[in-house]
């Protein structure tokens, strides 16, 4: 993985490798633009997205009473979270004229392609211009990462956070021992979002702390143990400035982490342990309580719901890496700076492994592995055509065909999903239709948007009116919120399917499938994401195929 400093690519005359690259992404970029601006308003609500709001209010309420009103701070578990990105949506929605829910899914797709950006910048510094393209077109044609940008309040603004402290831990790695300011102030901004947003943003210290090792050990041996040890001084000592502009931004979007000093500690030990009551998920086709499932749940999961062209890349990224840190003909920055890409794109995946916590919800706790490891397999890429151009030059057309084709596959996969990219399983597993009987997909809830929308168009077709003196009553299988976000004033929502004139389910494993007329079918790739049966005269006992946890 040593530094790739010529052209991997021969590029028409008068018209560089560089500019070449950079144009390409800034219009890959603002394609994504595109298409999230005008698709936003499809992606439904998750089970989360209401108390996220009601979490907002709260902060937003207790900074305006000049900290007189607290309820923020002990408001469910949210308060143990940072609130930076349900305030901004808050606030947003004030001065914007849209609904509070399509803000946002508005905000999320901003900090998504801010994170699409910055993650571009950090390959293309690492790796070169054909680098950063490779990276961004990785990472914006990932479905999880592009589903979940939309749509998950917590791991998605931490994703970005996360890779705006790689950059800065990045860029100081490469000015080391005497980091910039503008360094020292992304590395703060990193560091408070991340941290934040979520506590797990304090691996970054051991990203640093041992990614920094060759780095230090070149210094040591060539500049002394007393030099390098004053130089190590030096860095720590500039970077305390950058260190308290993180901590005020960690306490701007997560108040409670400063109210006391062991706030932090008290949200890692919490966090630490499972702290709901138990359910089952469906894991390989089994029926898993979510503190017990194995091992292999992350490995499996990430190798069936990453591209494969993704998959390859990375793999050959992790092995160049650390075959590069015996190589004498590779600077110590470079094995520092790929040592902690590498770590950053690997080692919460496997402290989860070894310490097995509870586990859920697919990948979206570890949605914040994916732009480093997109990092990683764009750099690998770059190399790849370099070492091409320098040996086997006819085979380049070949492998950028390749290439081309490993992009088309998760981009079809993502038209055809649309707006339930995160559901994503690559043809590893046999994609979605492979992969319904055997893991969950739409663990958000996302269709009932869409079943809702076809449920009022239904009724509207058929110029039905609810009975006199009362709403239509819909049971729903699945989060109440959305679906009654959804449908809107004229619905009454609820768990009673006795008593109700229609039933919406999902197509999970837990919603029983009704003997009943189908009004509305959401589907996708041949596999029922939702449905909405007519059940007026029908007595239907429960919705639930297995019984409440």
């Amino acid at each position: 993985m040593s530094s790739i400093t010529t052209s991997a690519l021969d590029t028409p005359a008068r018209r560089s490798m560089e500019r070449t690259c950079d144009d390409l992404a800034i219009f890959a970029l603002a394609v994504v633009t595109l298409v999230a601006g005008l698709t936003f308003r499809d992606y439904g609500l998750g089970w989360d997205d209401y108390t996220h709001a009601e979490y907002a209010d709260l902060l937003l309420r207790m900074y305006g009473s000049g900290f007189r009103d607290t309820g923020a701070l002990s408001f469910a578990n949210l308060y143990m979270y940072g609130g930076g990105f349900d305030m901004a949506a808050a606030l947003l929605h004030k001065v914007i004229p849209l609904e509070l829910f399509e803000t946002r899914r508005l905000l999320g797709a901003v900090v998504g392609l801010i994170g699409l950006a910055v993650t571009w910048r950090l390959a293309r510094r690492v790796g070169g211009p054909l680098a950063g393209l490779a990276t961004l077109l990785l990472l914006a044609l990932c479905p999880t990462f592009y589903g979940h940008m939309f749509m998950n309040p917590k791991d998605a603004p931490f994703a970005v956070s996360m890779v705006i402290l790689i950059l800065g831990l990045v860029r100081l790695a490469e000015e080391y021992p005497a980091p910039s300011p503008r360094t020292i102030l992304i590395i703060g901004l990193g560091a408070g979002l991340s941290i934040g947003c979520r506590i797990l943003g304090g691996l970054a210290v051991v990203y640093a702390m041992v990614g920094f090792v060759p780095l230090l050990i070149e210094d040591v041996r060539t500049q002394g143990s007393r030099e390098a040890i004053r130089r190590f001084a030096h860095v720590v000592y500039v970077l305390v400035p950058g260190l308290v502009f993180g901590y005020l931004i960690m306490g701007l979007v997560w108040p409670w982490s400063i109210m006391e000093p062991g706030h932090p500690f008290q949200a890692l030990t919490y966090f630490s342990h499972f702290f709901e009551k138990p359910w089952k998920e469906m894991f390989d086709g089994a029926l898993v309580s979510v503190p017990d499932m194995p091992w292999s749940y992350l490995p499996t999961l990430f190798a069936l719901q990453l591209p494969e062209i993704l998959l390859a890349l990375l793999f050959a990224g992790v092995v160049g890496t650390f075959m590069s840190l015996s190589r004498v003909d590779v600077t110590a920055r470079r094995k520092t700076i790929f040592l902690m890409l590498t770590l950053a794109a690997s080692l919460p995946l496997v402290i989860a492994m070894v310490k097995r916590p509870a586990l859920y919800n697919g990948i979206r706790h570890f949605v914040f592995v994916i732009p480093p490891m997109a990092v990683l397999a764009g750099a690998s890429f770059a190399w790849g055509m370099n070492w091409l151009k320098n040996n086997r030059r006819r085979w380049q057309p070949a492998a950028l065909a390749v290439f081309t084709f490993g992009l088309l596959l998760p981009l079809s996969e993502m038209i055809r999903l649309h707006p339930y990219e995160y559901t994503h399983f690559n043809h590893i597993a046999g994609t979605v239709r492979g992969a319904d009987k055997m893991f969950m997909l739409d663990y958000w809830g996302l269709a009932l948007k869409q079943a809702s929308d076809g449920l009022r168009e239904e009724l509207v077709e058929r110029q039905e009116f609810p009975p006199l003196g009362r709403k239509w009553k819909v049971a729903v299988c699945g989060p109440q919120r959305p679906a009654q976000v959804a449908l809107g004033p004229d619905f009454t929502i609820g768990w009673d399917s006795q008593s109700a004139d229609f039933a919406m389910t999902l197509g999970e494993f837990y919603c029983k499938g009704l003997t009943a007329p189908v009004m509305v079918e959401i589907k996708r790739d041949d596999v029922v994401f939702a449905r909405v049966y007519d059940i007026r005269g029908r007595a239907i006992s429960t919705l639930l195929a297995i019984p409440a946890p």
